[in-house]
């Protein structure tokens, strides 16, 4: 069989998972039949819940009597480690962009990869029926960032394709719009290269993901080299310190639509799981058991941020959770560096982990992840992490890219300036105005809640690393101290009522609280102890119902990630399945001082 393998690389949010379930659906229609609900390839609650994809997936489909495999691929750069494996694994790329916003900084991040492996671009416009949509400027402003990261003749000679992919409708000229997507196919077969492969040769394949089935056991991902291995055979695990064990793949499988499917053997060019390879990791080669030979480990880009892991500590550890000892935490993280190539862990103490991740979306991902599981963790501040180069200390910076009001973005612009920002371009766009930035990582800490309000809701704000630059000093990105408990117990809605002058709550009345939890953010710089647990006396002449009109300010709720860009140096995140408290690390207030 002939095959095409390509992935769909483009900024969040710009509609890959929805163009894949455009593709499926159509080819499915020809007789594969299978039910394809919204966004399909997003299989994880996060992934569904946040409209984001986190991990990379394939799938295939059949056209024309060739096999198109596609991978999806995440669009956060801090989800890089997903996608620098999956590149690997294909000989093309669709790079969707959207019609209105054009190329954002992660469509840099991804497109740079694809270049750097020689991969053939298809230019896919999409959302092109948006009111603004600017169709012709956007590809124009695709050429101009292929060329500048690098791209040679054969890739910037791209052509393009505008698409409604929530339609189901890509074509290749503009006043003539077609009802389904056979153009986008048709270019594919005509201008992605076939695999180059050797049926004959030895076996060979890189092992670029992993899975795990209650009935097979570990299944490993990735495309055939070369090569052709058949159900039973014997092969050798090439691991990445020189080693080998002989293995029996058990169960090969091949994809079509969403399934795999159980073939007796799988040839080079096909992307393949393969049962029975137990202690494969990932980067590993599986090879022929006469003849073996490794492929290059996979490299990936090094961490940028830290945080400290612990059990969790509090007066309210153990309450909710079903995993609360170092040890669950220490074979839990363990095992997420298995498939999380990114994802670095180091033990300090037998109860603090250090976890070093691309940024913080990707560790509070991997924290929201095991919460849901049943684990009570608490976790210290992101830190970023600093590299000496030539004596000197460096600090990663990022590329920040805002698009805001007009009105607006003298404000914003001054809050950068105060936070080491350097402003490297400002484009007016009608009544609104693109700013470009580049500022140290930790100086983003925080600042996204900040520029959401600053801009009455209406900013869109990405970033992406952009390299390691000399420390910038000190950057005071938290402005207010903390309203600390003094007292344990629930709190009552008369002393909050009573104390709401002087900050912003985070709890409600009736939330049990324990001396040092925080309960909210004071209106001035330094913390301050407050009791939310004093009730108003009664007396027989004030009858008890008399505080029932009492006006409550809604608390503020804050989700992982705010609690994570809140936090400062002295204080932690307490994570259970029930519940995110934020608490100081020393409870005690008259050690505190």
């Amino acid at each position: 069989m002939e095959y095409r393998n390509i992935a769909i690389i483009a900024h969040v949010d710009h509609g890959k998972t929805t163009l894949v379930d455009a593709l499926l659906r159509q080819t499915l229609k020809l007789g594969h039949g299978e039910e394809i609900t919204e966004r399909a390839m997003d299989s994880n609650d996060l992934e569904k819940e946040r409209g984001i994809t986190i991990l990379a997936k394939n799938t295939a489909v059949e056209y024309n009597g060739i096999k198109i495999n596609i991978v999806d691929t995440p669009g956060h750069a801090d989800f890089g480690g997903e996608v620098e494996r999956v590149l690997g694994m294909v000989d093309g790329a669709l790079v969707l962009v959207d019609a209105a916003e054009g190329p954002m900084p992660q469509t840099r991040f991804v497109l740079r990869k694809a270049i750097e492996l020689g991969l053939k671009p298809i230019v896919v416009v999409n959302k092109i029926d948006r009111g603004d949509a600017r169709p012709e400027e956007v590809v124009n402003l695709t050429f101009d960032l292929m060329a500048e990261l690098g791209a040679n003749d054969d890739q910037l000679d791209f052509p393009i394709l505008y698409a409604i992919a929530r339609d189901g409708k890509a074509y290749k000229e503009l006043d003539k719009p077609q009802d389904d997507m056979h153009e986008l196919f048709d270019m594919v077969l005509e201008h992605i290269p076939a695999p180059s492969v050797d049926v004959d040769a030895p076996f060979q394949m890189l092992v670029t993901n992993l899975d795990y089935s209650e009935y097979l056991g570990r299944i490993v991902l990735g495309r055939v080299k070369r090569g052709t291995v058949k159900k039973g055979e014997f092969v050798q695990l090439m691991h990445k310190d020189g080693t080998m064990t002989k293995t029996r793949v058990v169960q090969p499988f091949t994809h079509m639509g969403l399934r795999r499917i159980e073939v007796d053997s799988v040839s080079a060019g096909d992307i393949v799981a393969l049962a029975g390879i137990e202690d494969a990791q990932i980067g590993e080669t599986v090879a022929d058991l006469a003849d073996p030979e490794a492929l290059p480990i996979i490299t990936v880009d090094e961490p940028t941020v830290s945080m400290i892991f612990q059990p969790n500590t509090s007066p309210f550890a153990g309450k909710d959770g079903k995993y609360v000892t170092s040890r669950h935490l220490n074979d839990r993280l363990k095992k997420e560096v298995m498939t999380n190539v990114s994802l670095k862990v180091e033990e300090i103490r037998p109860d603090e982990f250090k976890v070093s991740g691309r940024g913080e979306l990707h560790l509070s991902i991997l924290l929201e992840t095991m919460r849901r599981e049943g684990y009570e963790v608490q976790v210290g501040a992101p830190q970023v992490i600093i590299r000496e180069i030539d004596g000197e200390k460096h600090e990663p910076i990022e590329h920040l890219v805002l698009d805001m009001p007009e009105q607006l973005s003298s404000a914003v612009i001054g809050v950068l300036g105060s936070r080491k920002g350097q402003m490297v371009n400002m484009e007016p766009m009608g009544s609104r105005v693109r700013v470009e930035f580049k500022i140290p990582s930790r100086a983003l800490f925080g600042f996204r809640n900040q520029f959401l309000s600053m801009t009455q809701g209406e900013g869109i704000m990405s970033h992406i690393f952009d390299g390691y630059a000399p420390w910038a000093g000190e950057i005071k990105s938290r402005q207010n101290g903390s309203l600390v408990s003094m007292e344990d117990g629930p709190a009552f809605a008369y002393s909050i009522w009573k104390l709401q002058d002087r900050g912003n709550f985070f709890i409600d009345a009736g939330t049990e609280v324990y001396i040092g939890m925080i309960v909210g953010e004071n209106a001035r710089e330094q913390d301050m102890n407050v009791n939310v647990c004093k009730n108003k006396k009664l007396t027989n002449v004030r009858s008890s119902g008399a505080d029932d009109a009492l006006t409550l300010i809604p608390p503020r709720r804050l989700s992982l990630e705010d609690a994570l860009e809140y936090i400062s140096e002295d204080e932690l995140v307490e994570l259970t399945p029930q519940s995110i408290r934020l608490r100081k690390k020393i409870l005690n207030p008259s050690l505190r001082k």
